[in-house]
């Protein structure tokens, strides 16, 4: 299935893996792009050390392209970035807008700029600077996540910008992939169905929790640093929500110093980061803190398993998941199950050529009114809306 994003980024299948930290790891990228669909490489909670590492062992598990994800409001983003164009990625997201100037260095250096936005106004501004294509998330994804429905936001992406859009946020089998296409997206991307694949690494407790939730066990919550995370709701989130603020900022020093260990990042690094974060948003400060190492709080469940010590950010589709496929057999599966849908539809369209749809809109009010014991519609009722 050829599509502008298959075309823009060297893959077999419209369908993107988004990266997740703690989650999207090479082994889960390399997997994803041998399966035909572009893997992405989750760099937030990586020093640049073990990004080059990461990146350098997904190259040695495939041939195929893969992209990386960066905060594009990290204080190191500059030294990511070159990091991305030494060792020659095909693909850079961005987990927000990045600034005219970091995509004009990737586009020089040939790598296609991907960034992820949640408004029709930042996929406008974003494409105006040189962005390749853009990531539309709705309300439906996991994380940090906004509050339009994709059904609402894509088509007023796709109608806004010329570049490809690539919807996400809902998605998880081949039904979306031909819902999205018939917006004008030009593919879709995919978290939490590529969290529960038997190639992501996430502990089985942990994906467990996930395949018992349903849709109404993914919440939305602003407990954890102050801005609006889709995910799973648990007893730890629920405590989140009900501590004070003395209690929140115990937490988050806590859990900043956790993570200042693990990233190597120092104490004003990790409090710009947080702040930067805030987007204008009045935020305390044990919120700065959370928002700086919510890392912290997501690696507590997808790396160390504990479930009742961190957060597992998930999109609504986790209610509706059942099992673990590979990779390989993920894409597979959606790749045909879209093929079986458009053939469905096609068969639709052969409908219409035996009866147009005046004369199916004639048949219809001609059965309504026998069965109310009316008069059967003369020629001049079915010219009639």
């Amino acid at each position: 299935m050829e599509t502008a994003l298959t075309r823009l980024v060297g893959v077999r299948h419209p369908v993107v893996q988004t990266g997740m930290g703690w989650v999207a790891g090479p082994r889960l990228v390399s997997a994803t792009a041998n399966a035909g669909a572009l893997g992405v490489l989750a760099s937030a909670t990586m020093t640049l050390d073990h990004l080059r590492d990461a990146v350098r062992e997904v190259k040695s598990r495939t041939d195929a392209p893969f992209g990386v994800n960066l905060r594009a409001d990290a204080g190191d983003a500059g030294e990511r970035v070159r990091i991305i164009v030494e060792e020659g990625v095909r693909v850079a997201s961005f987990a927000l807008a990045p600034s005219r100037e970091l995509i004009a260095e990737l586009k020089e250096a040939g790598v296609v700029v991907v960034p992820s936005v949640g408004a029709r106004r930042h996929a406008e501004k974003v494409a105006a600077w040189g962005a390749d294509a853009v990531i539309v998330q709705g309300g439906e994804g996991g994380g940090h996540t906004g509050e339009v429905a994709t059904t609402v936001l894509l088509p007023q992406v796709v109608d806004a910008v010329d570049i490809p859009v690539v919807a996400a946020g809902g998605f998880h089998d081949g039904r979306g992939l031909v819902a999205a296409l018939a917006y004008g997206a030009a593919g879709i991307a995919m978290g939490t169905r590529f969290l529960l694949t038997s190639d992501s690494t996430v502990p089985d407790a942990v994906k467990a929790a996930y395949l018992a939730a349903a849709v109404g066990d993914v919440t939305v919550t602003r407990a954890v640093d102050g801005l609006p995370h889709r995910m799973l709701r648990t007893e730890f989130v629920g405590s989140l929500e009900r501590a004070g603020r003395a209690r929140a900022l115990v937490w988050a020093v806590r859990r900043a110093a956790a993570f200042r260990r693990v990233s190597g990042l120092s104490w004003p690094r990790m409090v710009r980061d947080g702040l930067a974060m805030r987007h204008g948003r009045d935020l305390t400060w044990s919120q700065v803190l959370l928002a700086a190492n919510t890392p912290m709080l997501l690696k507590a469940a997808m790396v160390d398993g504990r479930t009742d010590l961190g957060v597992m950010a998930s999109g609504q589709v986790a209610g509706v998941i059942e099992d673990l496929p590979s990779c390989a057999e993920l894409v597979e599966g959606l790749m045909s199950q879209a093929e079986t849908v458009v053939q469905g539809l096609q068969g639709l369209q052969g409908l219409q050529g035996h009866q147009d749809l005046r004369d199916l809109r004639g048949l219809s009010a001609h059965t309504g009114r026998a069965r109310s014991g009316a008069r059967p519609a003369d020629d001049r009722d079915a010219e009639r809306p």
